[in-house]
């Protein structure tokens, strides 16, 4: 996992390009949700600004996180100087007097180290305030070219999704980090929800895609282009994606 969560800063410029943004919709539950006004938050893991973006743009003032420096020099050339960016793992994170309104993670949090993690959020939060985490992979919405993707890079990538941090069995109601957020005692009212995203792109972005997942990123340069153009030549041209996201919401105690 350690090599995997390393991985991305060799695609930055193509996690950028291929890697969809948030939807308003994600944004109304969180604030919706927080119940009152959101002037200060801390994202966590921001990559090149996916997410920084769709909260800054509500007029939060946004301190965007980010361990990987190309990925975070990718995120400043897409934001605007109101957005505060800091080069620190969230482990390396120092809470700030008060604490920030909103605390979140746009598919980051399972990056980060399980020891500690619900205290070290908790110790970002204003009293009361609202942690957020959220993320979905996409996949082929159509079950033929789904299992077409799996059949042509099963030689080489068994799966490219991330397993429950915890272990939590897929069928139960409450997933990860949901699940983590309630055994620590440090969060009230965890609520999960998803919210839906489909959508149609050429074969070639899709693969585009691929090349932004870490389970390709970590594979030796000759192994992902093999795997790549097998998935490539399995496509059709424009692939309907399944993109939901599971989102969890969480007040800190």
């Amino acid at each position: 996992m350690t090599e995997r969560s390393r991985s991305f800063g060799s695609a930055a410029a193509a996690y950028e390009r291929f890697r969809p943004g948030y939807p308003d919709e994600l944004v109304d539950h969180v604030l919706g949700y927080a119940g009152r006004p959101v002037r200060t938050a801390l994202e966590i893991g921001a990559g090149t600004g996916k997410a920084t973006r769709a909260f800054a743009g509500r007029g939060i003032a946004v301190t965007a996180s980010e361990p990987d420096p190309a990925m975070l020099e990718e995120l400043r050339t897409h934001l605007p100087a109101t957005v505060t960016t800091v080069l620190a793992a969230f482990e390396e994170l120092i809470p700030i007097d008060h604490g920030y309104d909103l605390v979140y993670a746009a598919a980051a949090l399972h990056w980060t180290a399980a020891r500690q993690r619900p205290a070290r959020i908790a110790a970002l939060l204003a009293p009361g305030g609202t942690f957020a985490s959220f993320g979905g992979q996409l996949q082929p919405a159509d079950p033929d070219v789904a299992a077409a993707v799996r059949a042509a890079r099963s030689a080489v990538v068994d799966s490219d999704e991330i397993p429950s941090p915890d272990g939590t069995p897929p069928e139960d109601p409450m997933q990860w980090p949901g699940s983590e957020l309630i055994r620590s005692g440090r969060f009230i009212d965890v609520q999960q929800l998803t919210v839906q995203r489909r959508m149609t792109i050429s074969a070639d972005d899709y693969l585009g895609h691929l090349t932004t997942v870490s389970a390709y990123l970590t594979l030796a340069e000759s192994a992902r282009v093999t795997v790549l153009q097998r998935i490539r030549r399995a496509l059709p041209d424009s692939v309907r994606i399944s993109a939901d996201l599971t989102v969890h919401l969480a007040r800190k105690a």
